[in-house]
């Protein structure tokens, strides 16, 4: 999908046609319109593109949606503080890996959630939380969170970030041990979606103003309804499988984030290993009855009770 940015940036740059473009680049305009609609392109073609256009390492997204090279390198070390600020303040016991960001993916992850809210990307960065990180300090970190709260695009970001805190501790805990049990089969399957997709479940549980976000109930249906599905399909496997679950995991979807990252932290702490959710003592007594449906005819066999009769009077509640 990167080829239509890097046309796109391109163009831009040059100031040329698709036809020129593609006389520069040795290619068929056929070809450079293939690349415009999405299809892909080798790694050596990106590396021209990345020459061409002067974007370094950032994502063609990133430049292209930010508008120039130096609007994304500010959106991009923004994105990076508020990453390390929500970091640092996980209080689940387990590290949001997601904001860790070793494949400098979360800008990206970021503008298509922006994107897809509705959230429009101004020319500029606002000036108020156009900082110089560099200068950043344990002693100047109030006034900086303090402007960062108050402005929308920051504090957006910043929130869906604290929020993905408490999300990724849900699923350390409680999901990633059953998407790597062997008795259970997830290659393929629609849940394999539950843990790349969290950040996005981070910006639906948002309560976000229509007019800056015009486009967050649309998003926030369709990532609830998306979720609730994964959700169901690993249960599903995981029942399939006879592997019970030890909390309820559509906790995840509907869940208020402060109790999904407390139950994350009783889990890291080891508070919970005495909890066992109902799927457990359901699990218990279906082996449970499977093995008397088993026994019991060998026993009534060995006793010769041929014409024994259940009297199913006897079974009901007095």
């Amino acid at each position: 999908m990167n080829s239509k940015f890097y046309i796109e940036l391109a163009l831009k740059k040059l100031g040329t046609s698709q036809k020129e473009l593609a006389k520069e680049l040795g290619v068929s305009p056929t070809q450079v319109t293939k690349w415009k609609k999405g299809d892909s392109m080798s790694l050596e073609m990106e590396e021209r593109f990345r020459s061409l256009t002067g974007i370094g390492d950032l994502d063609p997204s990133v430049v292209a949606t930010a508008g120039s090279v130096e609007q994304a390198l500010k959106w991009d070390r923004l994105v990076q503080f508020l990453a390390q600020l929500a970091v640092e303040s996980a209080e689940t016991g387990y590290d949001t890996v997601p904001l860790i960001d070793d494949l400098g993916l979360l800008t990206v992850s970021v503008f298509e959630c922006f994107n897809s809210l509705g959230i429009r990307i101004p020319e500029k960065l606002p000036p108020e939380i156009d900082f110089d990180f560099d200068d950043y300090s344990p002693e100047s970190e109030e006034e900086y969170e303090a402007v960062l709260r108050e402005n929308a695009y920051s504090s957006t970001i910043y929130a869906a970030f604290l929020g993905l805190n408490d999300l990724y501790g849900f699923y350390a805990a409680y999901i990633s041990e059953l998407e790597t049990n062997e008795k259970i089969t997830l290659m393929g399957t629609e849940a394999e979606n539950i843990g790349h997709c969290l950040l996005q479940l981070a910006f639906a549980k948002l309560n976000l103003d229509p007019a800056f976000a015009n486009e967050a109930k649309q998003f926030q249906y369709q990532t609830f309804r998306d979720y609730e599905h994964w959700i169901n399909v690993l249960k599903s496997e995981a029942w399939q499988a006879s592997v019970p679950v030890r909390i309820e995991l559509m906790q995840l979807v509907r869940g208020d984030n402060d109790e999904i990252g407390n139950a994350a932290e009783r889990e890291s702490l080891g508070f919970s290993s005495d909890q066992i959710h109902p799927d457990v003592y359901m699990n218990e007594l279906l082996v449970g009855m499977r093995v008397i449906h088993q026994v019991l005819p060998a026993i009534l066999n060995k006793l010769g009770l041929d014409d024994f009769e259940l009297d199913t009077d006897e079974l009901k509640p007095r």
